[in-house]
């Protein structure tokens, strides 16, 4: 039993002496980070400046000065970021001495150039019907099929678009009937035929006939 209790008061006392070492160690690990947030170029303070500890939720802003105090932990990472300006971070030492640490932070300014914005006034109601009666409305469907199905489409279509395999056999075959038809005889002359005739008139009218580019 004595023993016991002697066993007992040893193992309290060396958990209270590794508690306090912990406590001590803690205690030392707090900084207190303080200082000023600057532009690079003229050394003014910026207010409003974002401080955080990055991965954690722990973080303050800047006053009107730009001057800032956050306690840290030797080791985080501190980040400073402002709309206007490019994010800086720092890295607290952990061989710091002490539990303070200042600090001067200058940040460059981030410049973004947006696209012109050209304002004009309103119109007035004689040019709005104006610029509305002259608007063009794109094709819908049924007028890109009925241009596509126009006559005078279809014949520049013809003329221009090389026949197929299937088309250039029938043409063949067809010449080879023709041929076969008047052996040994004179193919009839259309120049004296009125249906001839009338056709080649159509198509002169219509410029078939006309010098192509």
């Amino acid at each position: 039993m004595r023993r016991l209790l002697l066993l007992s008061i040893f193992c309290g006392s060396l958990f209270a002496i590794q508690a306090k070492a912990q406590f001590e160690t803690g205690r030392d690990s707090v900084v207190q980070l303080y200082g000023i947030v600057m532009t690079a170029d003229s050394l003014m303070g910026i207010p409003a400046v974002n401080i955080m500890v990055k991965g954690q939720n722990r973080g303050t802003m800047t006053n009107e000065q730009g001057v800032f105090s956050i306690v840290v932990l030797k080791g985080d990472v501190v980040e400073f970021s402002h709309v206007s300006y490019k994010p800086k971070t720092i890295i607290i030492p952990r061989t710091l001495e002490g539990n303070q640490h200042s600090v001067i932070q200058l940040l460059i300014q981030d410049t973004v150039y947006l696209p012109a914005t050209i304002i004009r006034q309103r119109p007035t109601p004689q040019q709005f019907e104006r610029d509305f009666v002259k608007t063009k409305v794109p094709d819908d469907d049924i007028e890109i099929a009925r241009q596509n199905t126009d006559a005078a489409k279809r014949r520049a279509l013809m003329s221009s678009t090389p026949g197929d395999g299937g088309e250039a056999t029938s043409l063949q075959m067809r010449n080879a009937a023709t041929r076969a038809s008047y052996d040994g005889q004179l193919p009839p002359q259309n120049i004296f035929s009125p249906a001839a005739w009338g056709e080649f008139i159509k198509a002169w009218k219509r410029g078939d006939y006309k010098k192509k580019n």
